[in-house]
């Protein structure tokens, strides 16, 4: 076991020989320097979000289990904030990313809104989950008719690959709509769109039922809920990371696998952050005359 500095603040390093990715051989040891590569990027956007994250003791081929409350050892100086009966950890800083990566946290997920902030998702976010015996360029596919339909209506979207078989859709909206209010949205695109593509989109909860269409989960945006967080890996055999992507390059063909921890800081060096417009006041989407549109139906 060893102590490091980690701006200012030290940060124990245990057993950085020990192997979390068998097939690409990635070590915790660079699984750690893997994540201060990717910290400029993910650090804006874990900012004062709940954090929930899952951790592979012995790595992805051993037993995992999900961590939400901050355990009895953590270091003093690790950011915490209470929510809901329970000790999340606030991903603020490079120490703390360093640290979850000493735990084999090897998957980040973060909740839609900031703690400082009054209680609003900061984005929409449409999370497409891809039924069993579907591939994932079917999943993109109807990804591109639903930002079809954005670009329509004038609403501007960015989207990301989950890291496994998904992709999910942002749509800035600045802390505007509270949670019932941003879900009555997500709703009304979920059932327009499986109505408008019925042998693709379904927003059935019961897999048994979704055949292979994909599904539309509107409800998993809400508080005290998760979701993969930008650029963090996932604990798949080729160690992914949930990846933003253009929809040009979504149309040209892209496929999660593209996206891992080896090459995850090139590709950034390269793209830069393209998520970085979620986080930029002038990307915001005023989507009132949706909610007129609604209300004026009863949808």
């Amino acid at each position: 076991m060893s102590e490091i500095d980690v701006d200012g603040l030290p940060v124990r390093i245990t057993n950085p020989e020990k192997i979390l990715w068998p097939e690409p051989g990635i070590r915790k040891i660079d699984y750690i320097t893997k994540l201060v590569e990717l910290a400029p990027y993910m650090l804006p956007h874990a900012r004062n979000r709940l954090l929930t994250v899952i951790r592979y003791p012995d790595g992805i081929k051993g037993k995992f289990f999900f961590q939400k409350d901050t355990p009895d050892y953590a270091p003093d100086w690790l950011e915490t904030t209470e929510w809901s009966d329970k000790d999340f950890i606030l991903l603020n800083n490079l120490s703390t990313l360093v640290w979850l990566g000493n735990q084999a946290a090897l998957e980040l997920h973060t909740g839609f809104h900031r703690i400082e902030e009054k209680i609003c998702p900061t984005d929409l976010v449409f999370d497409l989950d891809p039924s069993e015996g579907q591939f994932f360029n079917e999943a993109a596919e109807t990804a591109l008719l639903i930002n079809e339909t954005l670009i329509k209506l004038s609403i501007r979207s960015w989207v990301k690959t989950s890291g496994a078989t998904g992709l999910q859709i942002y749509i800035p909206t600045g802390s505007r709509y509270d949670y019932e209010t941003a879900r009555k949205i997500n709703r009304f695109f979920g059932y327009y769109f499986s109505q408008k593509y019925p042998e693709r989109v379904t927003i059935e909860r019961k897999v048994k039922n979704r055949g292979t269409r994909l599904y539309f989960d509107y409800l998993q945006m809400w508080e005290g809920k998760t979701i993969t967080m930008v650029y963090s890996p996932r604990a798949n055999q080729n160690a992914n990371v949930s990846m933003p992507v253009t929809w040009e390059e979504l149309e040209k063909g892209i496929h999660p696998d593209d996206f891992n921890l080896l090459n995850a800081a090139e590709r950034l060096e390269e793209k830069g952050d393209l998520f970085m417009a979620l986080l930029e006041e002038e990307h915001v989407q005023n989507l009132d005359f949706l909610l007129e549109h609604i209300e004026k139906n009863d949808i």
